[in-house]
């Protein structure tokens, strides 16, 4: 069993959440075992013993960084594909603007990490890898609300999103965030254009 810190999270998590966070502040050259034991209030060389190399400790971040997200975008959450299109604008909407307006450290870990990933083979395979899941659902909920061609919707879909969230944390629309309404016509807007003019609603 894992040595537990406090609150109930285990060294493992409290080492790589003190990782994104030493991201976020920081970015890549902030990130130290040194540095983590000493924000994670560990004793010295308990980083080390967990991920004993640099990319140790940055696939423990990637690692963690994905299993964050996918607490922040539930994959759960997204509706049965029956349901039609509609309820999928609404759970993508709600998701993106919670991501938005409760997590922008974990994005700004999350570029650091991906720029990381361009320069590292190694870690760019780990880091496709444990991305991958997302991708994957909202794939298979693309092709159950109709769409003739799910990847590359999925694809266009993640873009946008993926855009909007830069725009809005690191780019030049930092300090505005848009209302869930914006987001959700958002993306009706761009499930209409998928799938058909009357398949999404704008609401509003």
């Amino acid at each position: 069993m894992p040595a537990r810190a406090t609150g109930g999270v285990s060294r493992p998590e409290l080492i790589a959440d003190t990782a994104l966070v030493l991201l976020a502040e920081r970015g890549l050259r902030g990130l130290t075992h040194r540095a983590v034991d000493e924000r994670a209030g560990l004793p010295q060389g308990s980083t080390s013993n967990h991920a004993r190399t640099r990319l140790a400790l940055l696939q423990t971040a990637v690692r963690r960084q994905a299993e964050r997200e996918a607490q922040v975008l539930l994959p759960g959450e997204l509706p049965d594909p029956a349901g039609g299109p509609e309820l999928l604008v609404d759970a993508l909407a709600h998701a993106l603007h919670r991501y938005l307006t409760h997590h922008r450290g974990l994005l700004v870990s999350r570029y650091e990490l991906a720029l990381e990933a361009t320069r590292r083979p190694e870690l760019r395979e780990f880091y496709d890898a444990t991305g991958r899941q997302f991708r994957d659902v909202l794939a298979a909920v693309m092709k159950g609300v109709g769409s003739p061609e799910p990847e590359r919707h999925a694809l266009s879909l993640l873009a946008w999103s993926e855009g909007m969230m830069f725009s809005c944390v690191a780019g030049s629309y930092h300090s505005e965030v848009p209302a869930r309404e914006e987001l959700r016509r958002g993306f009706g807007e761009l499930l209409r254009g998928m799938l058909g003019g009357g398949a999404a609603a704008s609401g509003g």
